[in-house]
């Protein structure tokens, strides 16, 4: 927001329109998440204020009735929807939205709630698929594995297969995260706070971070474990954006024309996992580390084309 201040350690002095968004992210331990709340909070007095001064609309919504509150939500979800937002960016921003107006009815500052405004429905995991194993050996081939480059991104590529690693995941590994007598590597998961996991390793896996940490200098152990290589970025830790890169690089020298990226290789990895072992959900939800199994059995019938399966079965009956 252009008027929000650096907080410090009181806000009894600053108006409630002005730190009520850094209060509400102030407890996101993600930098991303903090990054998205703001932009989508933001988007919706750009969209429904767009005439007043941002600090000045929020005072203007606050201030209205639970009737009044409804309608600019339901109208708002109204051009979203005309724009022809997916359904989870609309969900995202009603949700982001929402949760300001709990926090402000939490401390007194306003009389309403949207409740009633209502998010769509979201299909998940339309499309688990992902590459095949032959599809990822072509991949694979593409590394050239006599550069730092090189052998940089097979064992990322490699970790990413065989792991099934989401990209935050990786790019949030340290150096210190990584045991190569025990093959082993503490992640820091998807909503997992602070509680890491340790997580065994495949040899072939353990060799290849070992020989990227080998090509270089490592000179603490609280580096990141996956750095840029190029003059200008060399040391920094790769972003997830940066391992997306990556992998899309590769696929396309492969000859892959299928949409793919970092998250792509999780759904292979997965799907891959489930087609070896039989359909053992409970063995890959071990691999997968998902909370709730129920996001498996997606993957599951996608692999199975049960519906497929049985739509053949009814036409052979004519």
């Amino acid at each position: 927001m252009s008027t929000i201040r650096k907080l410090d350690n009181n806000y009894s002095n600053i108006p409630i329109q002005e730190n009520l968004l850094e209060l509400l992210v102030a407890d996101k331990r993600s930098v991303q998440t903090r990054r998205v709340y703001r932009s989508d909070i933001s988007m919706f007095f750009k969209e429904m204020y767009p005439l007043t001064e941002e600090a000045l609309a929020i005072e203007q919504f606050l201030a209205l009735t639970q009737f009044d509150a409804t309608v600019v939500g339901i109208q708002y979800k109204a051009q979203m929807l005309g724009r022809g937002l997916k359904e989870a960016t609309l969900n995202r921003r009603l949700a982001a939205l929402r949760s300001l107006v709990e926090l402000a009815r939490k401390l007194g500052k306003c009389t309403f709630h949207l409740l009633d405004v209502k998010g769509e429905k979201v299909t998940a995991y339309r499309d688990t698929s992902g590459l095949t194993k032959d599809e990822f050996k072509k991949v694979l081939k593409q590394v050239d594995t006599s550069t730092r480059i090189g052998i940089r991104d097979f064992a990322i590529l490699l970790l990413l297969w065989t792991n099934a690693l989401r990209r935050s995941e990786v790019s949030k590994l340290k150096v210190s995260d990584f045991n190569y007598d025990n093959r082993t590597l503490r992640v820091l998961g998807k909503g997992k706070g602070t509680n890491y996991e340790v997580i065994e390793l495949p040899k072939a896996t353990a060799d290849a971070i070992w020989e990227w940490l080998a090509s270089g200098k490592i000179t603490s152990t609280d580096n990141s474990l996956f750095t840029a290589c190029d003059f200008y970025n060399a040391g920094h830790g790769l972003t997830g954006d940066m391992i997306s890169r990556i992998v899309k690089k590769y696929c396309s020298k492969a000859g892959i024309i299928k949409r793919v990226s970092a998250h792509t290789m999780r759904h292979s990895s997965i799907t891959a996992a489930l087609d070896a072992s039989d359909g053992n959900v409970r063995k890959v939800q071990k691999l997968s580390r998902h909370a709730d199994i129920r996001t498996l059995t997606i993957y599951d019938d996608n692999r199975n084309r049960h519906q497929g399966e049985m739509s053949d079965v009814l036409a052979d009956l004519l």
